[in-house]
């Protein structure tokens, strides 16, 4: 695992944060959307992979993505994805450290030492992101998008 997470490093484009976690951007979105904070709800496909390419975790199944709070992940996994806007899909590598330790995960899919890899899509921050450019809400409090009718009614209580 460490040597995958030392190969990573020496990959062009992969940043490595002083923790150790790698950030390996692979799709950026087209322009500067909202990050995370450790505070948001996010939604996002995401595939974990172990070092010899077990599959340990994945959404990819699902039909829907999985809504998660960012607090409530694991320390590496949590600061690769503060490190990503909106739309953008990223490689993460995660040092045992910041991952499951010496432990391992309870439930005994991740070995104890096992560094980690997440292929991660954020595609939407739901709560308590930064950056990016104001959003308009509609009544029932959804984010509006260029196809949603404004919600707005003339004088006479008709959509305009």
């Amino acid at each position: 695992g460490e040597s995958m997470l030392k190969t990573m490093s020496e990959t062009e484009g992969v940043e490595t944060l002083p923790s150790g976690v790698r950030v390996h951007m692979l799709e950026k979105a087209a322009n500067e959307n909202q990050r995370p904070t450790a505070a948001s709800a996010i939604k996002l496909h995401y595939h974990g992979t172990l070092p010899d390419g077990t599959v340990f975790d994945s959404s990819l199944g699902n039909e829907e993505p999985m809504s998660l709070a960012v607090g409530q992940l694991i320390p590496g996994f949590k600061e690769g994805l503060l490190k990503l806007h909106e739309g953008d899909t990223a490689m993460i590598g995660i040092p045992s450290e910041l991952a499951y330790g010496e432990e391992g995960s309870v439930d005994g899919r991740v070995p104890g030492g096992a560094a980690i890899f997440f292929k991660v899509q954020l595609i939407e921050v739901l709560s308590a992101g930064i950056g990016g450019g104001p959003s308009l809400l509609g009544a029932d409090g959804k984010k509006l998008t260029k196809n949603d009718s404004p919600g707005l009614l003339g004088a006479d209580g008709k959509p305009l």
